[in-house]
């Protein structure tokens, strides 16, 4: 069963807020996917999102793009993601994590498979970028039957009708695109989500997480006040890209704890 219910659960118990960071599996190596995913954590991290590195990223800005490119480069499969993340619940059987990614390696595994080896890493959420509702219905009945959320995004331009459509089918949390391009644009409106935000409420009875556009613990802390999660990636992504390998874990560590002081002040 998912554990993603019961940490958001949690979290409005005691009045704070989700911090959920992107990383992606594989980058700069998986070697150090699994400490990598430890740091983040301990720095606060409520839930990971692990991307599954696609040699077509089309949601992702330069950054993540890069960032995939190295873990293929590093011969970083779904398999090889899968085992990450059940190598990282040998020693943590409480922190969510979500896949995230693209339609094709999934295709490539087949759905059932996918979900099965999923359940059994330890996976609690998957995000599909380029599978609406009307075309994923075959995945989601899959990763139901294996306790897993299906997670779906939503954006500025969401109509009320796509909103009830993605309301009907969603589980774990909503993520919220807080604004029109790609990952690791800095044109973040709060205006907009502030807007956005009660229309999506109205029509889905989940938490909604907001990303895209968030850099900083000053923006990380003004979402907060207006979503249930805040979601940071081509930052976090650009962090380990200038990163050496001796300095990667500790600088990541840092930059996350950084972002939870500033949401929880």
């Amino acid at each position: 069963m998912s554990r993603i219910p019961a940490t958001f659960q949690s979290l409005q118990i005691k009045g704070r807020k989700a911090l959920i960071p992107f990383i992606t599996a594989g980058d700069p190596s998986l070697a150090y996917t699994v400490p990598l995913m430890h740091a983040l954590v301990e720095a606060g991290a409520d839930i990971i999102e692990l991307g599954v590195p696609f040699s077509d990223p089309m949601a992702d800005g330069p950054a993540i793009q890069r960032a995939s490119e190295r873990a293929l480069k590093q011969h970083t499969t779904t398999k090889g993601v899968l085992e990450a993340v059940r190598s990282f619940r040998s020693t943590d059987a409480t922190t969510p994590v979500v896949l995230m990614g693209y339609a094709n390696p999934i295709e490539a595994m087949g759905a059932e498979r996918f979900a099965q080896a999923a359940g059994e890493a330890g996976v609690d959420g998957v995000l599909v970028v380029d599978y609406p509702p009307e075309e994923g219905s075959e995945l989601l009945q899959a990763l139901k039957a294996c306790g897993i959320d299906s997670i779906y995004l939503l954006s500025p331009t969401s109509a009320e009708s796509r909103i009830r459509e993605v309301g009907q089918v969603a589980s774990g949390y909503i993520y919220y695109v807080s604004l029109k391009g790609v990952t690791g644009a800095s044109h973040l409106d709060l205006d907009e989500v502030a807007r956005k935000l009660p229309q999506i409420k109205s029509q889905i009875k989940l938490p909604v997480g907001v990303g895209f556009g968030i850099r900083d613990g000053e923006t990380a802390r003004a979402v907060g006040k207006l979503s249930d999660a805040v979601v940071i990636g081509s930052r976090l992504v650009q962090e380990i890209e200038t990163s050496t390998p001796d300095q990667v874990v500790a600088k990541v560590r840092a930059l996350v704890g950084e972002i939870r002081r500033a949401m929880d002040e």
